[in-house]
């Protein structure tokens, strides 16, 4: 009976430090990357700051790169996974006549750099005009709730409590004229991420959904991308937020010459057509009046 009872009360206390064990496990962790921070590494270069209209030369050359994470070692996307990324944000913008070429830049280029200062450079060495800056903040967050599994092991007795993992990922993109340091326009991307695990297997969860929320939350921004890029032209014209001038051999995404050339060619083609047709029935008529 006392063995029994010895049993009992040190399975409870196993259970306990386990529990305790893995309760510390669980919590909260957040990842970032701030555009004001990098931009503005201090406070009087923000009220310094004065944004001229900006000049932009189309078609425009653009550099996309992500803002490095605030615990540069520590945090943050991989490099593999930032490039990416990036390459689903590139196809977004050349699907627009104004946009040149995009580069693709590390963010180990803008990595203790000082806001507008490094972009001119990064600009000058990638022969970029404008810069689009992708920032980041995710929480990923592992709660405990009451779906616990009893296991046994071959040590006793084992109690796995469950958890609500969920992973809120929000990303923006910013894009600048570099040599006005204006912002043209930005484009938001959310997503939220949540799934039941046991404690043990949390934290390969997490990593997982962590990478699957930020591929998620750049797609939604794409699309509100896509939306921005094809409303700029209108408000440059109607706006008039920014100046603009023309590449030479660039026409601005009007009517191309050889389109001109073949619609001259359709109409000749229709008129001779025609006069044929006109010509045939006044013969016809010609002969029935005979």
């Amino acid at each position: 009976m006392k063995a029994k009872i010895l049993i009992s009360i040190l399975s409870v206390l196993c259970i306990t430090s386990c529990s305790a064990f893995l309760s510390n496990n669980t919590g909260k962790k957040t990842q970032s990357s701030s555009l004001m921070d990098f931009l503005y590494p201090n406070h009087e270069s923000r009220a310094a700051h004065k944004p001229e209209i900006p000049v932009l030369t189309l078609p425009v050359k653009v550099g996309l790169a992500f803002v490095p994470s605030k615990n540069w070692q520590r945090d943050g996307i991989h490099n593999k996974d930032q490039i990416e990324l990036l390459e689903k944000v590139k196809k977004t913008f050349l699907k627009y006549d104004y946009i040149d070429r995009i580069e693709i830049i590390p963010s180990s280029y803008l990595n203790g750099g000082e806001g507008f200062t490094t972009l001119e450079q990064v600009g000058r060495l990638y022969d970029v005009d404008v810069m689009a800056l992708v920032s980041y903040d995710q929480v990923t967050q592992s709660l405990e709730n009451n779906a616990a599994l009893l296991y046994w092991t071959i040590v006793g007795m084992y109690i796995i409590p469950g958890n609500e993992n969920s992973v809120q990922t929000f990303v923006d993109t910013a894009v600048f004229d570099i040599k006005s340091k204006k912002m043209l326009f930005r484009a938001p991307g959310l997503n939220k991420l949540e799934k039941r695990t046991t404690a043990v297997g949390v934290d390969d969860t997490l990593t997982q959904k962590s990478l699957e929320g930020f591929g998620l939350a750049v797609t939604d921004m794409t699309s509100n991308l896509e939306a921005e890029l094809a409303n700029f032209k209108i408000r440059v014209k109607e706006e008039k937020i920014a100046k603009v001038e023309h590449r030479a051999g660039y026409s601005g995404g009007s009517i191309s010459y050889y389109f001109i050339f073949l619609l001259l060619i359709f109409c000749t083609r229709v008129y001779f057509s025609q006069a044929n047709k006109v010509q045939q029935h006044g013969t016809l008529l010609r002969k029935t009046l005979k």
